[in-house]
Formats: structure tokens, sequence, C-alpha cells
């Protein structure tokens, strides 16, 4: 069993408790996500099945669409209303919300929250939060393509990002801007690149066999694809020669993706991932 899967993410799942419930249900181990939820949040999760796996570092549907609830007055270890509160302080009221969001377009530097899986020193940042050590974290640049109000009295809007942000972090930052505590009370996510909830099924309807698996060739669409005609060569693993622009592409076998190839030197392309 080899291809994409769109699951709707429920709440109280964590990213992995989906994965882990899918491998039982589809009876297999080789299952991965291209992008982790809050186990609070819900919506659109790529899983990749089988094959289909070996394909994540070359995914170009990695940007991400929200619809996120901004909850003013606390500040939390999480940055959600989920998590320890730290502190609380009145809310200064936001007179022009769609205003404060056009601030935050464009490329920004983010630091994550303590309750999250990046890196520092070899640990992730949730084990320093456990332990109670602060450590200062990495400040890293995400880029905000679109921001929209949707509900100004709720604080409600939707967020068009690139992978790697953090809406909790953006929550945090919006509150700080309007001299507030700001943390985030609910999350969608509506979309991971071209794909959207409408897409999406549940893990009930994985259960009742109601899905059908997408290709691996359809998230590759942004690679050229060849029909290498001594496919043979491909399996085994060789240098081959192609007369194309690109510098990378996707080699074909009866329309089914078997590989990445990469240019060398000249026509000369190497084999940078086997999908067989």
């Amino acid at each position: 069993m080899d291809g994409i899967l769109l699951i709707h993410k429920e709440k109280d799942m964590t990213s992995h408790d989906v994965v882990n419930k899918l491998r039982r249900i589809l009876h297999t181990k080789k299952i991965g996500h291209s992008g982790t939820l809050d186990p609070q949040a819900t919506g659109v999760l790529l899983v990749l099945i089988g094959k289909a796996c070996k394909v994540l570092p070359y995914l170009e549907d990695t940007d991400k669409e929200y619809i996120a609830k901004l909850q003013l007055g606390k500040k939390t270890l999480s940055d959600d209303i989920w998590g320890e509160v730290l502190d609380e302080k009145p809310i200064q009221e936001i007179e022009n919300f769609s205003e404060v969001l056009q601030h935050f377009q464009g490329k920004i530097k983010q630091v994550p929250p303590m309750i999250s899986s990046v890196r520092v020193n070899g640990k992730k940042l949730y084990e320093y939060a456990r332990n109670h050590i602060e450590v200062q974290r990495p400040i890293r640049e995400v880029e905000i393509y679109e921001m929209e109000v949707l509900d100004e009295k709720e604080l409600t809007f939707r967020v068009a990002c690139s992978s790697g942000t953090y809406i909790r972090s953006l929550c945090h930052d919006i509150g700080e801007m309007t001299n507030n505590y700001g943390c985030m009370a609910s999350l969608i996510r509506t979309k991971v690149g071209r794909f959207s909830l409408t897409d999406c099924v549940t893990l009930e309807d994985v259960e009742k066999g109601n899905f059908t698996l997408m290709p691996t060739k359809l998230v590759l669409a942004h690679y050229p694809m060849v029909a290498y005609p001594n496919i043979k060569e491909v399996y085994q693993g060789k240098k081959i020669t192609l007369d194309c622009i690109e510098d990378e592409v996707v080699i074909l076998d009866q329309d089914q993706v078997v590989a990445i190839y990469a240019r060398e030197k000249g026509k000369v392309f190497r084999c940078l991932r086997g999908l067989w």
C-alpha cells in the first residue's frame, strides 16, 4: 500500500496518534506525515504511506493556511489557552484588528513557543519546559503571505504562511504589539499546499474503507516527468544521460514514480532518491 492520504485530524489527538491509528487500520508500519498539528488543533494532515514516505524531503506542498482565534489577557507557557498560565493583565481593546494583522505580512522573525519540538543543544524545547529550565530560543524567519480578519469581535483570522510558522507565536506577538498578553484559543488548518479540507477524509472514513490513496506522482507534480527507456539502469541506481533543461527530474516506469534524478554534469544525471 503506497500513496498519499489526506486526513481531517480531530481534536484531542496528536499527529502521532493519527499515524499510530492508521498503522493499525491499514496494517502497515511505513506511515509518516508532512507537518505536525497540535493536539487541540484540527484540520488537514497530509499522510504518506509506504514508498511515498521516501518523497517527504522533496514535497513542494508545504505552505499552510489556518483559521485561528486570538485570546487576550493571558500569558501562557505554550502560547495557547491550554498551557500553564504564567501571568494575566487587563485587556486593551484592539481598535483596528485588520490594520494590526497587516504589520505581520511578509517575512518576519519568530521565537518558537517553549512547548514545541524545536531543538536547542540536542533537546526539544518542551523537554526544557517540563524541567522548568530556561533556555534561549532560536529566532527563525518565516513568511506570512496573507492575513484576513474573519470576525473582528471574536478576533478570528485567516493566515496563509510558509512551513514552520507557529500560529501560537503569531498570537503572542499580536498581543505584544497591542500592549496585551495574547495566546491562541483555537486553530483549524484549512490547507496544506494545494490540498484543502474538502479533499480530506476522517479516520472513521478510513476504518470503513471510504478513502482513496492519491498517487505519489501527484505530490511531485512540480518536477518534470521523464519516461526513461532503459529503466533497468534506474533500478540499478546507475547514472543516466538525459537531454533536458531542468536540473532535477522524476523518472517514471509505466506512469509510476520510481526515482528522482539530479544533474551531475552536462547531460549526466545521478540518482538522488530511489522510490521503488
